[in-house]
């Protein structure tokens, strides 16, 4: 059936010339063949057949363009690539902080925006975020905007949107203990001080102990748009994963279960320094992690080491995070009054902006907290529907 439908597209194409083809996912009907080792007929291989017949049966009167778009180019036949075909490759990649900019400035057209909001800022706060993601941060902050009974979008709505984009709604009904909530504070606090006093490490945009998501609290960097990442940078990215767990050490002498996901960043980025970025003295500039893709066309990590070699890598690991482990603990026993200030306000406050957190870390004082008035319930008459 695919591979009538391609004669039947460039039977229309023909006939519809000049005109351009468009083909979305193409990685669905292009992977490369040869990886159906059961033996039985592959339907998408015939269809990608045809495609290739098609595309090579093109006469110079047939002016016919055709594009096609993937967000795999690495698993394409390579004769889907060869030139003739698909010879010219476009990257769109994410934006950058100019193309996100841009890209706001589209979607905030019809949007009634406050005079202070200042897209450039928020540009600035969303590295990595795509089109899509940043339409639908305006309209969250719309959403916003429109529970509040206010007409125009500030930047606390635009803030209050990225967190929901990002970790969820805040879950203000849950009822936290107080020992939760400093331990909370204190894990968090450990997590923004080894940002602020790491030299690679990206600065701290906000810090919070309302829960949201599966998060208890979070810490909000401000990362840098980076087109490579060098050895130290990853290894103060480390570092202030594996602070908050540090922070509960030394205020404590325990730790909890909240630092799991912070153990797996860590780690993770630790084992690809080992295997596959040569970041090692030890093993060297050796890529030990390659990837295989398999017959049913998924992914799967290949091992081409030894035993001794596998165990050389989980020592290697083990060396990086024991070494930021220690790198962490010197810094927060030192800044360890400064913590306990950062806490007490964090705890009164429940979220500290990053120019507020660096007064507290100056040792400055910040202003008494101004009284919030509820959120008056949306004008529309929202009533139940009736039910047969």
């Amino acid at each position: 059936v695919g591979a009538a439908r391609v004669r039947d597209l460039f039977e229309q194409a023909k006939k519809a010339a000049p005109c351009i083809v468009f083909i979305d996912e193409i990685d669905a009907v292009g992977r490369k063949r040869g990886l159906n080792v059961g033996g039985g007929n592959d339907e998408r291989e015939q269809t990608l057949n045809q495609l290739l017949v098609e595309m090579d049966g093109f006469e110079s009167k047939h002016d016919i363009i055709i594009l096609a778009a993937t967000n795999r180019p690495d698993v394409l036949d390579n004769a889907l690539l060869r030139p003739g075909r698909f010879d010219r490759q476009v990257v769109v990649d994410a934006p950058d902080v100019k193309g996100r900019e841009q890209i706001l400035r589209i979607h905030a057209r019809k949007k009634p925006l406050d005079p202070s909001v200042d897209l450039h800022v928020v540009a600035t706060r969303t590295p990595g975020m795509v089109g899509a993601d940043l339409e639908n941060l305006l309209n969250e902050a719309a959403l916003i905007t429109a529970r509040a009974g206010r007409k125009r979008i500030n930047m606390k709505d635009i803030d209050e949107a990225a967190d929901r984009v990002v970790m969820g709604p805040a879950r203000k009904s849950r009822v936290i203990s107080d020992k939760d909530k400093k331990v909370t504070a204190y894990h968090e606090v450990g997590h923004a001080l080894a940002a602020e006093k790491l030299p690679n490490a990206d600065r701290v945009h906000k810090l919070t102990i309302v829960p949201r998501g599966r998060a208890a609290g979070y810490m909000m960097p401000m990362p840098e748009d980076r087109m490579h990442y060098s050895q130290g940078v990853l290894e103060d990215m480390i570092a202030v994963a594996l602070a908050g767990q540090v922070a509960e050490e030394i205020i404590f002498g325990e730790i909890t279960t909240g630092a799991s996901s912070d153990f797996q960043k860590a780690t993770n980025i630790a084992r690809k320094m080992v295997t596959e970025w040569g970041m090692s003295p030890v093993l060297g500039k050796i890529a030990h992690q390659v990837e295989n893709e398999t017959y049913l066309g998924g992914y799967q990590d290949a091992k081409n080491y030894s035993q001794e070699t596998a165990e050389l890598i989980d020592n290697e690991i083990k060396r990086i995070i024991d070494t930021q482990y220690s790198k962490v603990k010197s810094i927060l026993e030192e800044y360890k009054p400064v913590i306990h200030t950062v806490v007490e306000t964090l705890m009164t406050r429940e979220t500290l902006s990053g120019e507020e957190f660096r007064i507290l870390l100056k040792g400055g004082l910040l202003p008494d907290l101004e009284d919030v008035d509820s959120i008056p319930p949306p004008t529309t008459n929202l009533t139940k529907p009736a039910t047969n």
